[in-house]
């Protein structure tokens, strides 16, 4: 009598079998003009790391779908491939050369490529090891890795079509900037940490020498971009500041008091710095009242040549510390108070990500959605 083991031990049984599965190319799927066709394109993990429970579950469901097409009877094709990602697996080279103590200035392009390459062979070869071992019924034949030429000239082929046909535009555009990658990054990519901060009281005064306003912030050192500040409609305080002149501390500059309902009247003194290039709402705010944009900041969060020269070349953070001790020293910080917000942060870079005017590639999804919004509901 042949003894079953009395737990059950996956690896020699799955083993066996996947590789009988791949030796027979049970997977592999011809054009066979007399079934019906269904396909599925792997969504590309990855080559950042290996895979992670999501992938799992992911894969797991697209397996499920694909073998019981093919018990159906479709002509079933499951193309598996793996996406370079090229920021995001930058940022991850950029730290592994750093653990090394090389940065990728001092070896030049061509080396660091060198050494993404050898990164994509590593994780590359890990994370389709680990598809194969959940037993997912791709067709290994048609592997693909988003660099390969004959992929990334397809890719280049359609984004000029799509922008000829005129899908595909580009602008300026408010968006999550990572001064560490020094890339755009989507929402979902923006962590948040609760951290206990400075809200700094700054005086501004009228042009007209007739009073001040005192204005709340988190980050003085964004002042230099300021281009109004604006207070609430229906807030009793500040009716007849509407319209008048502040100047603008530390520069000189003149920016007018402006009302908009975006403010809140119960937060800080209720009348807001208003800079459109380096915050979201402050944005929206400034295409209401064309204001103009004033960019501070070089993509790596040091101030530019549109902050006084005592700032330029100055890191965000050091900025603001020397805004607040020359705030203090001219007579215009009233005070400072604790405060407790959640302050987001890059996965790319991990650095605090700056709301940042980009040029980005846009698309137009109008038409491009309907097909998929005639099959819902």
């Amino acid at each position: 009598m042949i003894e079953i083991d009395k737990a059950y031990s996956p690896s020699p049984v799955e083993a066996k079998w996947y590789k009988y599965w791949q030796d027979n190319k049970l997977f592999k799927s011809e054009v066979d003009e007399t079934k019906k066709p269904y396909t599925i394109v792997i969504p590309p993990p990855n080559i950042t790391g290996m895979l992670h429970l999501g992938h799992v579950l992911n894969n797991t469901i697209q397996d499920i779908l694909i073998r019981y097409k093919r018990m159906q009877g479709y002509n079933a094709c499951w193309v598996p491939g793996t996406d370079h990602a090229s920021i995001a697996t930058e940022a991850k080279v950029v730290n592994h050369l750093a653990s090394q103590g090389i940065t990728k200035k001092d070896i030049g392009r061509e080396e660091f490529l060198k050494h993404c390459w050898e990164w994509k062979d590593k994780y590359g070869g890990i994370i389709i090891s680990q598809l194969e071992k959940l037993g997912i019924s791709c067709d290994w034949d048609r592997l693909r890795f988003t660099m390969d030429d004959d992929y990334y000239k397809k890719v280049i082929e359609s984004f000029v079509k799509l922008y000829k046909d005129g899908l595909i535009y580009r602008g300026y555009r408010m968006v999550n900037w990572d001064p560490v990658t020094q890339s755009a990054i989507s929402d979902e990519e923006v962590y948040y940490q609760t951290m206990n901060i400075k809200l700094y009281h700054i005086r501004y005064p009228l042009v007209d020498g007739s009073g001040e306003i005192v204005v709340a912030t988190t980050r003085p050192e964004t002042m230099f971009g300021d281009t109004a500040v604006a207070v609430n409609p229906d807030d009793p305080r500040y009716t007849n500041f509407i319209g008048k002149k502040l100047i603008l501390p530390l520069t000189g500059r003149e920016i007018e008091i402006i009302a908009d309902n975006y403010v809140d009247l119960t937060f800080g003194t209720g009348a807001v710095k208003i800079t459109p290039a380096h915050d979201v709402n402050d944005y929206e705010v400034g295409l209401r009242h064309n204001l103009q944009l004033i960019n501070i900041l070089h993509p790596d969060a040091t101030l530019n040549d549109n902050a006084p020269a005592e700032f330029r070349g100055l890191d965000r953070y050091d900025a603001r510390k020397k805004a607040v001790k020359m705030l203090e020293e001219k007579g215009f910080l009233l005070k400072s108070e604790d405060y407790t917000t959640n302050v987001g942060f890059s996965q790319r870079g991990h650095a605090q990500v700056e709301p940042y005017m980009s040029e980005q590639w846009f698309m137009k999804m109008d038409e491009l959605a309907k097909p998929a919004l005639t099959h819902i509901g």
